[in-house]
């Protein structure tokens, strides 16, 4: 491919600590692009690795300038990572994979086929995971929930794995915020989508960047970005208080004027500080409950008020443009 000519598919990746996949990685980009006659790129996106990878990707950008790298100055985080890959990618379709490769290239072709067929959007739906039960129960049930609630229809199981024409990262581009949660903001754009599903092999080397922590926040940035249902929580919260405690009082009223006894006993056996010190526990519950949630809101209005740079770009290699957004 000419420097000039524009790419068929801009495959964007992002890379932390990948050095032990990176070679096996190379040869299967290779070996599912290289015998199809289209023009690709691909462009790696460092997130701060602290290993040699990029090293290694300086090497596989010296020996074939398709293999395209931006280095973040630090770890800005995957999704950053991808929204930065959306700004250099300059094909008429753009993908996006993991590195770990437990998302098949191979697949790449069949999606770019979907939109020939007049599709926008070619989402991979993980059919099964080859991962441990506690992790499979989790994203089960994090994709669940946020398909309930969420405002937009965000698809059941559906990764960051994907294939976009040009008009469709043109449209995310155009979205500011700096909590970024890349599949629900595929979906909010709209435009014809398709889901194709595969099954999900396991990671081909290396561990995980994906702990615990991480894939909290990242539910909570889906949660918070696309459903406004936490915040009215506070309502039904508030409603279900009010008849509780006037339920209570009403029945405490005509417990002390009737003097019936209820369960063995009388109100002059039992005051009513036990009760009453469970109710005031249970109303402070619900308060900081959703005072944390409102403060989940107001933390994201604060990082988009300070409007900082989404990333910092320490190098880039094979690509002209260098931008901090």
């Amino acid at each position: 491919m000419s420097d000039n000519a524009p790419a068929d598919l801009s495959l964007v990746i992002p890379c932390f600590n990948e050095s032990e996949v990176l070679p096996l990685l190379r040869q299967r980009l290779e070996e599912s692009l290289g015998t199809t006659g289209i023009r690709w790129e691909v462009i790696f996106v460092d997130d701060g690795s602290s290993d040699c990878t990029v090293e290694l990707l300086s090497a596989m950008n010296a020996k074939d300038p398709r293999f395209k790298v931006v280095t973040f100055s630090r770890n800005f985080g995957h999704q950053a990572a991808v929204n930065a890959g959306f700004h250099f990618a300059k094909g008429k379709a753009v993908a996006v994979m993991d590195a770990d490769l437990q998302d098949p290239p191979e697949l790449l072709m069949a999606c770019l086929q979907k939109l020939a067929e007049g599709f926008d959007v070619v989402y991979a739906v993980r059919r099964k995971r080859k991962e441990h039960f506690l992790k499979r129960v989790s994203y089960d049930l994090f994709y669940r929930l946020l398909h309930c609630i969420s405002e937009v229809e965000i698809p059941l199981d559906a990764g960051d794995f994907c294939v976009v024409s040009d008009r469709v990262v043109a449209a995310l581009l155009k979205m500011p915020e700096r909590n970024i949660f890349m599949r629900g903001m595929r979906a909010w754009v709209g435009f014809k989508q398709f889901g194709m599903e595969y099954e999900r092999p396991a990671r081909a080397a290396g561990e995980t960047k994906y702990p615990i922590k991480k894939l909290l926040r990242l539910a909570t940035d889906g949660v918070f970005d696309f459903s406004t249902v936490p915040l009215r929580l506070a309502t039904y919260l508030g409603l279900m208080g009010v008849m509780l405690t006037t339920g209570i009082g009403i029945f405490i009223v005509l417990w002390r004027v009737i003097g019936f006894e209820f369960m063995g006993h009388t109100t002059e056996d039992l005051p009513g500080w036990a009760g009453g010190m469970c109710l005031m526990g249970f109303v402070s519950a619900v308060q900081f409950i959703m005072l944390g949630i409102m403060g989940e809101y107001i933390g994201r209005i604060y990082s988009e008020v300070k409007q900082r740079p989404r990333w910092v770009i320490q190098s880039t290699l094979g690509l002209a443009e260098k931008t901090n957004l």
